[in-house]
């Protein structure tokens, strides 16, 4: 019996004793009070976020202890938990760290028909670097240019249409078109999240493409060399700036004279710098750690490579350069991807891993009814940061960062959800799953993990409901994104807010950094259940004395309500695409 499933089947016999124990018991004495719905929210935040849970970080014995308690306040429920071998944990690896081997070569292989076909060898940490993104491979690939490797069904964007990068490398700009155009569909002038590296990661992996090769983009480069001159000349204004005060005094003393002397070479030696950096070469290679680590599956290798070494392939292939590729995309936008016929890339890279087991929690109610196949997820992540580091807004702490509203709350408030849905004297007309994810502060893994490997078919799934941060109810206000991505939604909750008496902030959009993005592209509806930031947010200081119990218990009856709902409806909630984006 492997470890995990012993840990779990401990503390179902330690419930079952419990259980027996208050039978007996009840027998001689009189029965206790059950606890108050509050009172149960506040035991589970106390227990999730008290100092022996080590803040629930990654590696710590103390998120396994919390996987443990969701796991056997999930079966006291009688929901089915033995959905894993056995039990309700969905295991999945985390990178937690990343370094460079020792073995980093590459080279362009031209077509066999080209005059000079002798292989262009690149130079590690000066034409190339791998990044931490990605994985270690040795590689003999056909290569593919998908201009900013992006796909946006709902802005008719697409660079992989048209063209096949299964088991090849694709070269992808970063960035994306049009960054100069405050009406661009992506976002203005600020990145929309088609940007990041990681979508584009994702993207490429699920076209399945063998490696990714990153290039910064010409107008970020440009953009690179207009604020390296901009920051020159607010130099050589601070050098004058200097001078005219010095020159307007009428009989400087010695202290002046040398303080001014002193910031005289002070700035002349900033202005040197940062002459010397504009003077330099900008297409430079982004940090290893660049972009953070990689989520769980992902193993294939993602580098980033100079301009200076890219486009003469990209030039020799598409009888174009990068730049005039770059100024085409940006007419459109319009994808401008395309086979590099006969050229290919060959080489070896080496990123050593450290991998930690962990675990999503996860629990079923089974429906009744026409609409019993088809799926409501319920969910909010357990893990918070541990001792601080990335992701802490105090990063040099090694304090315990209990997260008790981020997200002990949620987690309370998701099993409080199971017991009032687990409870009901009739079932519900569709299925609901409760999943306790983890991974989270590391970029929503858990919950990529079970989109990668779901419970029950996507495509009958038919909502997401999420909790992230509902434990600090103030004046009754409650936000909800994703009310505009089901037009049944907004209904729903207009509805049952009658009588919830909240003060309701509706926010657009289905993506966003909680769990509730990583169901949204997949064509499920959302809504995400939030009360907004505080101070304390990622610090040591978000701790169980701050905690509004009965707020975070309101939100649990707003959210098991909203599923009733749902689960009831004649036909599935629609889906609406394409919503804005809102970052919280």
């Amino acid at each position: 019996m492997s470890v995990r499933r012993l840990s779990f089947s401990v503390y179902v016999f330690a419930s079952a004793c419990a259980l027996l124990a208050s039978v007996t018991q009840a027998e001689t004495t009189p029965e206790a009070p059950a606890p108050s719905a509050e009172d149960r929210v506040r035991a589970s935040v106390t227990f999730l976020a008290s100092d022996e849970q080590e803040g629930r970080g990654v590696g710590t014995e103390g998120l396994n202890r919390a996987a443990d308690y969701i796991a056997q306040q999930f079966t006291a429920l009688g929901l089915n938990t033995s959905l894993y071998d056995g039990t309700p944990f969905q295991p999945f690896e985390i990178v937690t760290g990343a370094e460079l081997g020792e073995t980093q070569r590459l080279a362009w292989i031209p077509p066999t028909t080209a005059s000079n076909a002798a292989p262009i060898e690149l130079k590690f940490d000066q034409d190339f670097t791998p990044l931490a993104l990605g994985g270690s491979a040795k590689l003999d690939l056909p290569l593919v240019f998908v201009g900013y490797g992006i796909t946006a069904k709902e802005h008719n964007y697409d660079d992989y249409a048209g063209v096949d990068v299964n088991g090849k490398a694709v070269i992808i700009l970063r960035h994306e078109p049009q960054q100069a155009n405050p009406h661009s569909v992506f976002n203005g002038t600020d990145d929309s999240p088609f940007a990041a590296l990681t979508r584009k990661i994702s993207n490429a992996y699920e076209h399945g493409a063998a490696a990714v090769i990153f290039c910064t983009d010409d107008f970020a480069l440009r953009n690179d060399v207009r604020e390296g001159m901009n920051r020159i000349q607010t130099a050589v204004d601070d050098l004058r700036k200097a001078e005219d005060a010095f020159q307007a005094l009428e009989s400087p003393s010695p202290v002046q004279v040398q303080e001014f002397h002193g910031q005289v070479e002070k700035l002349s030696t900033r202005l040197s710098e940062l002459a010397k950096e504009a003077a330099a070469e900008r297409d430079t290679l982004l940090h290893f750690q660049h972009g953070g680590q990689p989520g769980p599956g992902r193993e294939i290798p993602v580098l980033h490579g100079t301009r200076r070494a890219l486009d003469p392939v990209i030039t020799a292939a598409c009888g174009k350069t990068l730049a005039a590729l770059e100024a085409e995309m940006d007419a459109g936008p319009a994808p401008r991807s395309r086979e590099l016929n006969g050229w290919k890339v060959q080489g070896e890279t080496q990123v050593h891993r450290t991998n930690v087991p962990v675990k999503n929690v996860v629990a079923v109610l089974e429906g009744e009814g026409p609409h019993a196949d088809e799926t409501i997820i319920i969910g909010a992540h357990y893990d918070h940061l541990g001792f601080g580091g990335e992701g802490s807004f105090v990063p040099h702490s090694q304090e315990i960062h209990n997260g008790a509203d981020d997200n002990a709350s949620g987690t309370a408030a998701l099993l409080e959800v199971a017991r009032l849905l687990a409870t009901r004297p009739e079932k519900l007309g569709r299925r609901v799953v409760f999943i306790a994810f983890t991974g989270e502060e590391r970029g929503l893994f858990g919950s990529a993990q079970y989109v990668r490997q779901p419970l029950f078919p996507l495509e009958n799934t038919v909502a997401m409901l999420n909790m992230d941060m509902v434990g600090r109810l103030r004046d009754d206000k409650l936000i909800i994104q994703g009310v505009d991505t089901s037009p049944e939604f907004g209904v729903i909750i207009d509805k049952l807010n009658e009588s919830a008496k909240f003060q309701l902030t509706k926010q657009p959009g289905g993506n966003g950094p909680s769990d509730h993005a990583s169901f949204y592209p997949q064509n499920i509806p959302v809504m995400h259940f939030f009360t907004d930031l505080h101070d304390d947010y990622h610090r040591p200081s978000d701790d169980i004395d701050k905690v509004n119990f009965a707020g975070a218990e309101r939100v649990a009856q707003m959210v098991a309500a909203s599923a009733a709902e749902i689960a009831a409806l004649d036909v599935r909630p629609g889906y609406i695409a394409g919503a804005p984006t809102v970052s919280i």
